[in-house]
């Protein structure tokens, strides 16, 4: 089973989507885990189905060090992205963690990735959840 987290800041609508999707794709081939900045972002991801949920900079700093995958914003590996909810020590966590980070390329923050097709976010998250579903073996 892999351990999945899904990291998300501000009012966590993206990590909500995320788990939804994730919940309805991999059910219960995955062990997901609802990591948020702030209490709102981590009670939209538990409203959307995560089980295990945990809230601020060290619980997700934990969490990722146990996780096979993680997903979310491109923020989550910028030092002060998504409005500065993502510390530099969340960023660091993330990016040097050994799991595979899924990263959807959202450009809200100033981020823009050539390449990058122009999707919009149902159809990014649905490329992520399927990415997702590839690696359960």
């Amino acid at each position: 089973m892999l351990n999945v987290v899904v990291v998300d800041a501000q009012g966590g609508g993206l990590g909500a989507a995320i788990v939804k999707k994730l919940t309805e794709k991999c059910g219960e081939a995955i062990h997901l885990t609802a990591a948020g900045t702030n209490a709102a972002a981590t009670a939209a991801m538990k409203k959307s189905g995560a089980g295990d949920c945990a809230t601020g900079e060290n619980a997700i700093c934990y969490c990722v060090r146990k996780a096979d995958i993680i997903i979310g914003g491109i923020g989550i590996i910028a030092a002060s992205g998504m409005l500065g909810e993502i510390t530099p020590r969340i960023a660091r966590a993330i990016s040097e963690s050994d799991a595979k980070k899924i990263l959807i390329p959202i450009t809200k923050c100033n981020y823009y990735i050539p390449g990058v097709q122009d999707i919009g976010i149902t159809g990014l998250i649905d490329n992520a959840a399927a990415h997702v579903r590839s690696l359960i073996q």
